[in-house]
């Protein structure tokens, strides 16, 4: 059984429901060993001035976010290998990606997920991304855009869940499969394999089904020599904390997988499954 779930969201993110102790107290319930919050660090939002839902998106508090996160690492220790990250937005803005590194070097988080939330000046999560485009255009911009940001001149560890441009598609055939996208996804997949980064299982997949990437996408990037993935809920309040772990764990397995790998400080923990 996997028993990390090092993707998720907490309050201090503006679309995250739970306090901090209330999802690690959700995750002690369940049983996991490894624990990460990532909040999300919008800055690619901040330069594109784009909203959720129409409202302003309030930036994140980062001195307040470790400061409780490093307090509470210490007061589940022993219970919960508590892992306090970031999820950095990427932007292809030089601005943006400065701001990151200094939030690196200032804050230390304990691992980074590497993410593409916007394309073409909006956040591909909803589904007027769609509107006037075709779904081969659509994601082939959202796929190039996941290529180019694991060159960023910061350091990341997590590529998290291709696909995400999918999640709320308005379009009769959705899903992203690797055959309709192959050549792009295979240039993703060999770049994350030579950097030695980690591929995200996320089970917030929304339309797309269980998990994503898909099974035919996991499947490539094994086949690639990839063996590094992370198991991730991307839980935003506490009862969707480490969601269909089970589904994945028998997944990864029939693929040939024989460990979720989880960072920590600059080092890869290996747990079996």
């Amino acid at each position: 059984m996997i028993r990390s779930d090092v993707h998720n969201h907490t309050s201090f993110s503006p679309d995250g429901r739970d306090a901090m102790e209330t999802m690690l107290d959700a995750a002690c319930a369940q049983g996991l060993e490894y624990y990460g919050i990532a909040d999300h660090f919008n800055y690619d939002y901040d330069r594109l001035h784009l909203t959720e839902d129409g409202k302003p998106v309030p930036p994140i508090d980062e001195a307040a976010y470790f400061e409780r996160g490093r307090a509470l690492q210490r007061e589940y220790a022993g219970r919960l290998h508590v892992l306090i990250g970031a999820e950095f937005g990427y932007d292809h803005s030089t601005r943006v990606q400065e701001r990151y590194a200094q939030t690196q070097r200032l804050y230390r988080p304990d691992f980074v997920v590497n993410s593409v939330h916007t394309c073409l000046g909006s956040d591909c999560y909803y589904p007027h991304f769609c509107d006037g485009k075709t779904r081969a255009y659509a994601y082939n911009v959202y796929l190039y855009r996941v290529l180019e940001s694991l060159d960023v001149p910061y350091d990341y560890d997590i590529v998290a869940h291709i696909g995400y441009c999918a999640r709320n598609a308005t379009y009769d055939d959705f899903l992203l499969r690797y055959e309709d996208f192959a050549d792009v996804l295979d240039a993703i997949l060999r770049r994350i394999v030579a950097k030695g980064k980690i591929l995200e299982v996320n089970t917030s997949a929304k339309k797309m089904g269980d998990f994503l990437p898909g099974t035919d996408i996991l499947t490539r990037y094994f086949e690639l020599g990839g063996r590094k993935v992370s198991f991730g809920s991307d839980a935003h309040f506490a009862a969707r904390v480490g969601d269909k772990r089970g589904i994945v764990c028998a997944a990864l397995k029939k693929i040939g997988f024989t460990h979720i790998t989880v960072p920590v400080c600059g080092q890869d923990v290996e747990l079996p499954l």
